[in-house]
């Protein structure tokens, strides 16, 4: 047989794997190893079980319809099928679909996020901030012609209706809903920051279409925003990623709605029993004054002030024996007196004096020149 070159070769080889009807639309099951993510967008990774590897490719446009974060020992059925790469002379699995072993596909991408997101810190409590008890500006985040904003506007209008409310249509499920979601919230916080809270969500709908409030793009804006923000996506039993992130979950948008604002109604009713309990108190207040006055006869008075005057003659008589008791003359009534220089500045030490000296020694009684003669110091 006439010899032929390696390229020759492994596009033979590769023409044969790709006729296979096997080959052509496998399902391989095995754990994800040496996961490397290319410049380019690819994703290159080898299958392995307990005795073998398998390369496999991922391309940028399937990585895209993959929903969940690959990693190094996640267990998965990868579908596609075999090609050659010439240039290297090896084969490996084009992949094209990829589900975690034993659970669908978007139940095991929702827990792989849920589960990197907590261990971030995304979900923390202490860093959720609490809803204006008073929102005077609302942002709404949904579809524009959903059942969702026609209800939070109809409850937000009934209950109170000096609340200003900022509509921001955005896609919500489909292709390019999670970027349109976390654009929107990023613009409110940058365009409109005197916004007081923002309200997230949309009606109910299947997992799919539910899907884009999953996504961690949306998760990381809700986290990132300064504004607070209400979580209202699909009905009670529903949860989302974004339920978990946000700093409020309601479980339906009707509920967001009476979350965001207070009912007008309720507050007047509570602003008038306020009104009249402190009007009862000032009344109240008001006539022990008036009783007191009435009783304030000229008797009384002077009561009043012969007790208050027996008050201050206590107060002086303490005060004068506190400063009897500091009084020096009390100290000199025992015999000590006070040795001052002639320019009548203290004398404190012995060693301020020398041979020759004079000072002044005073007693009780009166006062007394000297000189230092001769002495030990």
């Amino acid at each position: 047989m006439k010899p032929v070159k390696v390229s020759q070769l492994n596009n033979y080889i590769n023409r044969i794997l790709s006729s296979d009807p096997i080959l052509s639309k496998v399902s391989v099951k095995g754990e994800i190893s040496n996961l490397k993510h290319h410049s380019s967008g690819h994703v290159y990774f080898t299958l392995k079980d307990e005795s073998s590897r398998l390369n496999c490719f991922l391309s940028a446009d399937a990585l895209k319809r993959v929903r969940y974060e690959l990693d190094d020992g996640i267990e998965i059925i990868a579908d596609g099928y075999i090609s050659v790469y010439e240039r290297g002379g090896y084969y490996s699995l084009n992949v094209l679909n990829i589900e975690i072993e034993g659970i669908g596909d978007l139940a095991a991408a929702f827990q792989l996020l849920k589960d990197k997101l907590q261990a971030e810190g995304l979900f923390d409590v202490n860093h959720k901030k609490p809803i204006p008890f008073f929102s005077q500006k609302i942002a709404v985040v949904t579809s524009d012609t959903g059942a969702a904003l026609k209800d939070i506007l109809r409850i937000i209008k009934n209950r109170n209706n000096y609340t200003d409310i900022l509509i921001y249509p955005v896609l919500v499920q489909g292709v390019g809903a999670a970027g349109d979601i976390s654009s929107a919230i990023q613009n409110i916080n940058e365009t409109f920051p005197e916004i007081d809270v923002i309200i997230v969500g949309r009606g109910g709908g299947s997992t799919e279409d539910l899907w884009a409030f999953n996504e961690e793009v949306v998760a990381r804006a809700i986290y990132k925003s300064k504004i607070p923000i209400i979580s209202a996506v699909g009905h009670e039993i529903d949860f989302t990623i974004s339920d978990f992130v946000a700093d409020v979950r309601a479980e339906t948008p009707t509920a967001a709605a009476v979350l965001a604002v207070p009912d007008i109604e309720e507050l007047k009713i509570r602003v008038k029993s306020i009104k009249e309990i402190m009007l009862y108190y000032i009344k109240r207040n008001l006539d022990k004054k008036e009783t007191a006055l009435e009783n304030l006869t000229p008797q009384n008075v002077l009561k009043i002030l012969n007790s208050n005057l027996d008050l201050m003659r206590i107060k002086v008589d303490s005060c004068y024996k506190q400063l009897s008791a500091l009084s020096p003359l009390n100290i000199m009534e025992r015999g000590y007196g006070a040795v001052a220089f002639p320019d009548g500045s203290p004398v404190i030490s012995s060693k301020q004096l020398n041979e020759g000296d004079g000072f002044i020694v005073t007693f009780k009684d009166g006062a007394v020149s000297a000189m230092v003669t001769k002495g030990d110091k």
